[in-house]
């Protein structure tokens, strides 16, 4: 008589479920990280096109808006930008929270930060 050998319906079904999860959580998550990408993507393009250095707090808040509004992003706004200057040039911080809602009352809480200096 020859042993038996492989995965039972049940251990199918866990593993299946436990992969279903992942995928839906990591589906829901990635958004963010998306648009964290593209804000970073964007302070970057500032700092490269000298902006930093020619342009007051008011005028940076006005194209980090632009710039946000052709990559779509809704997180946060130029309002939002803590700005201050370092050796001649501005610094632009943002740091801010997005909430997902997972499942039902279960939500992840991402706190983010992104920074045009080298301190961050």
């Amino acid at each position: 008589m020859e042993k038996q050998r492989g995965m039972t319906t049940i251990g199918m079904l866990f593993i299946g479920a436990l992969v279903a999860a992942v995928v839906i959580v990591a589906a829901k998550l990635v958004p963010s990280y998306i648009e964290f990408f593209s804000i970073k993507k964007v302070f970057a393009a500032m700092a490269q096109s000298g902006e930093l250095k020619s342009l007051t707090p008011k005028e940076l808040r006005a194209a980090f808006d632009r710039r946000a509004s052709i990559d779509q992003i809704t997180s946060i706004k130029g309002e939002d930008l803590q700005i201050s200057q370092e050796a001649g040039e501005a610094t632009i911080n943002a740091e801010y929270s997005v909430k997902v809602p997972i499942v039902g009352n279960l939500s992840a809480c991402l706190d983010f930060a992104v920074s045009t200096g080298t301190g961050k």
